[in-house]
């Protein structure tokens, strides 16, 4: 630390930055890089323990390489903690067998250096596996030290902002996203067993469709016009079905334009699946069998402990109609009721809404408020208002109604699923009633989609499709609150300053 530096008052973070990079200097002056290009990994450290009788047994030298998580002295010794993603390992280091200027260089690291060493293994006294060090490399000095106390509802925020430092120290977050692939995987194994093909669709839209909500907006400059970021592929996913795709799925980064909850965030991944020839019963009965499969791949029998409940996959799910689990749990008839109606039901729910609301919002604003939280148990609902699915089908026996059911656990929706609408006549009728919705004020509602509705009219044979959302199945197979917990990188507000 420099006088210059003392006299500015530089904080105690700066103070510590500072030694670092004061030790970098001096490694350099010493002729060792400290960013080197590569290192030869012979072993991961699970490997390591996995095949520790051969290994220790032949005195073999093993190669591996982690950060600096623990390091202390015993005088001409040194122990300390190496960490790759796949676990933690003990080093031990000693001056006669490194030499004087080698052990002084191990002996100044610092905790989050990334270290490559070479040695061989043994058990120690007290029975820990450990690396006897013959050499080793400085391949990354860290500059920032890493936070001492990262645990805990206050660090939340910084957590979140700094992903890269919260999965350098916490183990049990990068579980989350290991999960988090394990299950996409054994998703889209599932799908491709069923036949399924894997496609792309576009991310950059001349119209948004698919789905109720706000699009982000952005403009080419080249073709000088207005293109919105998606916020669902359905609509060009039924047009594969039209071009004879009968069986096609996609993991999309959907985007949309609204408000951040513990279930929502502007960047999500749905994966949407749909198949020429099945119904939403179908789907109802895929949905079972997929998610009782993932379950198994993240658990030993199915059960998955959320919270305080516990979910088993592997029974099957509850099924209730719309309209009959909203009236069990608000007393109220919502079906064929006129705007006052309903609006006062809505009061009398709990749910106060403003005049002018079309009915099909009234219902989905009371359903979510009443209904939806106590839906903990994997659940089915089905058999939804036709104002609520513009895209679903007609039930083939009760008016009013499409086929179309939600998957629910743990009180909120993970999966939307219907009998698709392929009538072209029908289809068009339906984006003119949402057409109506917009002019009241529903900027939620579905735009008229005049290419979507011509590729109707040459064919799409009777369907089934499926969204299920990503974020939210992660965030009930790996116990977590948030879906801030389950992306990567969430979107924060602009950090102070910045």
């Amino acid at each position: 630390m420099t006088e210059e530096q003392e006299e500015r008052g530089v904080s105690g973070f700066e103070k510590l930055r500072a030694v670092r990079v004061e030790k970098m200097a001096a490694l350099r002056d010493a002729g060792v890089n400290p960013y080197p290009y590569r290192f030869v990994v012979s072993h991961a450290v699970a490997e390591l323990f996995a095949a520790e009788a051969a290994l220790a047994g032949a005195e073999t030298e093993v190669a591996v390489a982690g950060r600096v998580m623990a390091m202390r002295g015993h005088g001409k010794t040194l122990f300390g903690h190496v960490e790759d993603s796949s676990g933690r390992m003990q080093v031990y280091v000693r001056k006669d067998e490194l030499g004087e200027e080698a052990f002084a260089r191990f002996e100044s690291l610092d905790l989050g250096d990334i270290l490559g060493v070479r040695g061989v293994l043994f058990r120690t006294r007290t029975g820990e596996l450990t690396i006897r060090v013959v050499s080793y490399e400085v391949l990354s000095k860290s500059l920032r030290p890493l936070p001492e106390k990262w645990h805990g509802l206050t660090d939340k925020e910084i957590r979140y902002r700094q992903r890269y430092v919260d999965l350098a120290v916490n183990p049990e977050v990068r579980e989350v996203f290991r999960k988090r692939s394990v299950l996409v995987e054994t998703m889209r194994r599932f799908l491709i067993g069923k036949g399924f093909l894997e496609v792309e669709t576009p991310i950059l839209q001349p119209l948004y469709g698919g789905a109720a909500a706000r699009p982000f907006t952005t403009h080419h400059n080249a073709l000088d016009m207005t293109l919105y970021l998606r916020i669902a592929n359905e609509l060009y996913l039924k047009r594969l079905l039209v071009g004879g795709f009968e069986r096609v799925f996609e993991f999309a980064k959907d985007f949309r334009n609204e408000g951040i909850d513990r279930s929502h965030n502007p960047e999500f991944t749905m994966m949407e699946c749909y198949a020429a020839y099945l119904d939403y019963n179908d789907y109802m009965d895929m949905v079972e069998e997929m998610m009782r499969v993932i379950a198994l791949a993240l658990s030993d029998d199915g059960v998955v402990k959320y919270g305080e409940r516990v979910l088993d996959f592997t029974k099957p799910w509850k099924r209730l109609r719309f309209f009959e689990a909203l009236q069990e749990k608000t007393g109220m008839d919502f079906r064929n009721q006129t705007d006052e109606v309903l609006l006062a039901q809505a009061r009398k729910a709990g749910v106060v809404l403003e005049k002018g609301i079309p009915a099909s919002r009234i219902i989905d604003e009371v359903f979510g408020a009443t209904v939806e939280p106590d839906l903990q148990e994997p659940t089915f609902i089905y058999d939804y208002p036709r104002e609520l699915s513009p895209l679903a089908k007609d039930h083939r026996s009760e008016a009013g109604l499409v086929e179309r059911f939600e998957a629910f656990v743990a009180g909120f929706e993970v999966g939307n699923a219907f009998s698709e609408l392929n009538d072209p006549i029908e289809q068009r009728r339906r984006f003119e009633q949402q057409a109506e919705n917009r002019a009241r004020g529903d900027d939620e509602a579905h735009q008229l989609d005049e290419d979507f509705i011509r590729a109707l009219e040459y064919g799409m044979p009777p369907a089934a499709g499926l969204g299920m959302g990503i974020d939210r199945l992660t965030m009930v197979f790996t116990d977590s609150h948030s879906i801030r917990d389950v992306i990567f990188f969430p979107h924060m507000r602009p950090e102070e300053g910045r």
